[in-house]
């Protein structure tokens, strides 16, 4: 039985085989098998491999699909892409046979290649190598120089949501749509208060209860938390408005401080967004519609 009829090179069975990437084990296996039998035998194997590969990715994708709705974009992707190589392959046989090539060994190379589709996915790919960070700054200054850059909204913004509590959501957008908020402190006052005053109580105010708040008494730590990720700022100036500080002085809080000394003074300061915080609310939390009408905050001190 010459070349075309086997299938095989002169070189040896191994060799043919493993130029054709399949694994090892299947050609020691038809080897066993002579003549058209062994050819049969190894396009049977390898066309049962692809069927296999093909059916186990796939069914890794429905499952997924039911629980998340992203991976069906996957799943018809990869149902496509089987059938493109299965559509390749059926043509790559029938243009080999009238091209000359005997049937056994187009058939045999069509199934090299079904094969080869499930060896290339089945390979562990290595990972690519992490950049230094002098070399991220060196592309962050590229993207910098492109003129056709579209980066809309900070790069910080996605890791600032995952810091966030729910709550301190509803404390920005409090700030965002109600504006500045008063807070006030109370220390001593009096005579001694002129030379040196004590603080009794810091930062009491309404955020809490006037952003809905599940949580109030978590409230100073959720503003520590805002005021570290960059997005409020504390203002030692008073509001505009005296009118929006009666509420607060009124409150329990500030009262009992108040009994607490024997001079006890109020001083009133207010709770600003940053720029940042601003510009962090209005891509993140409200439409864009409604970005017109927002009131407007201090710039921080310096």
């Amino acid at each position: 039985m010459n070349e075309h009829e086997t299938g095989r090179p002169d070189g040896g069975g191994s060799a043919g085989s493993s130029s054709r990437g399949t694994p090892a084990v299947w050609d020691e296996a038809a080897g066993a098998v002579p003549g058209m039998a062994r050819i049969a035998a190894t396009a049977c194997m390898r066309s049962t491999a692809w069927m296999l590969g093909s059916g186990v990715r796939t069914g890794k994708l429905v499952v997924r699909a039911l629980t998340d709705p992203q991976k069906a974009g996957e799943l018809v992707q990869e149902v496509a892409r089987d059938v493109a190589a299965a559509t390749r392959t059926v043509s790559d046989v029938a243009r080999a046979i009238s091209a000359g090539v005997p049937i056994p060994s187009a058939l045999l190379d069509a199934t090299v290649s079904l094969s080869s589709v499930v060896l290339a996915d089945s390979t562990p790919r290595e990972p690519e190598p992490e950049q230094s960070l002098r070399e991220r700054g060196e592309s962050l200054l590229q993207r910098s120089r492109d003129v056709w850059s579209e980066e809309e909204t900070h790069p910080a913004y996605a890791r600032i949501l995952d810091d966030l509590a729910p709550d301190e959501a509803r404390i920005l957008l409090l700030l965002l749509r109600g504006g500045p908020q008063p807070s006030v402190d109370v220390r001593t006052g009096g005579p001694v208060g002129l030379v040196s005053s004590a603080l009794v109580a810091p930062g009491i105010s309404m955020i809490g209860a006037r952003a809905g708040c599940r949580y109030v008494d978590d409230v100073p730590a959720y503003l520590g938390n805002l005021f570290r990720l960059g997005l409020i700022w504390f203002s030692r100036e008073p509001l505009d408005d005296p009118t929006e500080y009666q509420v607060v002085e009124a409150q329990p809080d500030v009262r009992a401080a108040m009994h607490s000394v024997r001079f006890p003074k109020v001083v009133r300061r207010s709770v600003h967004l940053t720029p940042f915080g601003t510009g962090f609310c209005q891509a993140c939390l409200v439409d864009p519609e409604e970005t017109d009408t927002l009131p407007a905050h201090q710039i921080p001190e310096e």
